[in-house]
């Protein structure tokens, strides 16, 4: 059975396993890793929009992985529409990449489960193969954090290589042309970050977990037995 101090660690290192796997489940099922303002640039060239005039042709747009929205604004006031990203607006994106995004985020909720299932074993007893023991802790972790970092970092780099927030604005518009005034990381996002920070806090609970710490031994004081003392 693992010691006192280890069952605790284990045990809060599955929690933050399970509260990991909640955090992507619900970063991902959630339409807002980004939200941006957007300007009516065919609208406001029609008419010679000054800055003060400009306001009339901004816009918002919001998305996340799988669905989003805008208001846009080209001088006859707000309209607003949805969209959902499969399987029509997929096409208009860098589809390969896109698809990586939820690929990788699918593979850390894998990896997540695992690692709560493996954090509640090393907390009940202590597993016999090194594999199922803080080992394989570690390894589960680490692959789960990594999945989601490689999950981030390609939805950053299709937001700032890939234009993404253009390429949604613009959707299906043949007459106005929208340009990125602003683009802002949302919450989903960084749900995500913050989940792989929870990946990184387990493999110090495990590291932890295998120090020995030396045990405090009380010293017993020794019985001087003298000649005098065994004649009584």
């Amino acid at each position: 059975m693992p010691g006192c101090f280890k069952k605790t660690l284990c045990a809060l290192a599955s929690l933050i396993s399970f509260v990991s796997f909640i955090l992507i489940v619900v970063a991902m099922g959630t339409p807002k890793w980004m939200t941006g303002k957007i300007l009516c640039k065919t609208g406001a060239d029609l008419v010679n929009a000054t800055d003060p005039e400009l306001v009339k042709f901004m816009g918002e747009i919001y998305y996340g992985l799988f669905q989003g929205g805008k208001i846009r604004q080209c001088g006859l006031g707000g309209r607003r529409s949805k969209f959902t990203i499969f399987p029509h607006m997929v096409k208009k994106l860098n589809t390969g990449l896109h698809v990586m995004i939820i690929m990788f985020l699918c593979v850390a909720i894998f990896f997540s489960l695992v690692s709560f299932g493996f954090c509640i074993l090393n907390a009940i007893k202590v597993p016999y193969r090194a594999i199922k023991g803080p080992a394989g802790v570690c390894l589960w972790n680490f692959l789960a954090g990594g999945f989601i970092v490689l999950a981030v970092t390609s939805f950053m780099a299709a937001v700032k290589l890939h234009h993404l927030t253009e390429r949604i604005a613009n959707f299906r518009e043949n007459v106005f042309q929208f340009v990125i005034l602003e683009e802002r990381f949302e919450d989903c996002f960084w749900l995500c970050v913050a989940s792989a920070t929870a990946h990184a806090v387990n493999l110090l609970l495990i590291a932890i977990s295998g120090i020995n710490f030396p045990k405090i031994k009380t010293k017993t004081e020794e019985a001087n037995v003298t000649a005098e003392d065994i004649m009584y």
